[in-house]
């Protein structure tokens, strides 16, 4: 399957900051698949185009996320899922997640659903919340909602529907049986909850498999860092901070992400 589009024309036709989403999303695909956050082909990251609310990016589907590029993605029309700009096939699960959410919850510019291993498996159990047994989930604990439910693979957009109301203000999603999706105004946002809230599943999983009591926080140390998080209003934010380092190992290791 031939995925090639001419870069140079798209990045002609595209304003400065059309092309620059299109480099951070591709710079997304690329760094969850090199920290194993991706699953072959399947799942999905999106976000919506600039200056538009009435459309996303996405890649066609049977692209490995390891050949993401800024030229790779589809423009695809939120009301009615079809094809605005580029070509290829729309995953419909993708379509019937992300275009409801996007709709709902007009903040939620970018949206990253994963099957990553450590946090999909805490959705397999019958308590999958995060603890507050340090600083990391704490920070992330009140950022996420929990769906109990798993009705099977989405295929209708009532179901994007339904998980946008679990959403509701939240960041993260913790989809029961299934995987986690996160949201952010920015794809440096979102890339930054999928990245941690990997992490502190994995702490939690590799703290509990030792099989001795869970040291959970304090309520005051955990109020407390609740409150410390909330306060940090710093400019660059530490989520565009870090994803600007995440690029910065791409433009070593593979610049062509940005064509």
């Amino acid at each position: 399957m031939d995925f090639k589009v001419s870069p140079k024309s798209l990045r002609e036709s595209c304003g400065a900051e059309e092309w620059q989403a299109r480099v951070d999303l591709a710079a997304a695909h690329r760094m969850a698949f090199l920290q194993g956050l991706s699953e072959g082909i399947f799942n999905h990251l999106t976000y919506v185009v600039p200056g538009r609310s009435d459309r996303y990016y996405q890649i066609p589907f049977g692209m490995h996320w390891s050949e993401v590029t800024a030229s790779s993605f589809m423009e695809v029309g939120i009301d009615d899922g079809q094809i605005k700009r580029g070509e290829g096939v729309v995953e419909r699960s993708c379509y019937c997640i992300h275009a409801p959410i996007h709709k709902a919850a007009p903040k939620a510019k970018a949206i990253f659903h994963t099957h990553m291993p450590f946090a999909s498996a805490l959705t397999r159990l019958e308590d999958p919340r995060i603890k507050q047994i340090g600083q990391g989930e704490t920070i992330m604990a009140g950022l996420i909602a929990y769906d109990d439910s798993f009705p099977g693979p989405a295929s209708d957009p009532a179901e994007g529907v339904r998980l946008a109301k679990v959403l509701g203000e939240k960041k993260v999603l913790f989809m029961a049986n299934h995987g986690i999706t996160t949201v952010g105004e920015t794809i440096a946002e979102a890339y930054e909850k999928l990245y941690y809230i990997e992490r502190a599943a994995q702490v939690q999983l590799y703290a509990m498999w030792t099989h001795q009591p869970l040291k959970h926080l304090p309520q005051q140390v955990i109020d407390e860092t609740t409150r410390s998080v909330g306060v940090v209003r710093a400019s660059p934010s530490p989520a565009e901070r870090h994803f600007g380092a995440l690029k910065r190992i791409l433009d070593r290791k593979e610049p062509d992400y940005a064509t």
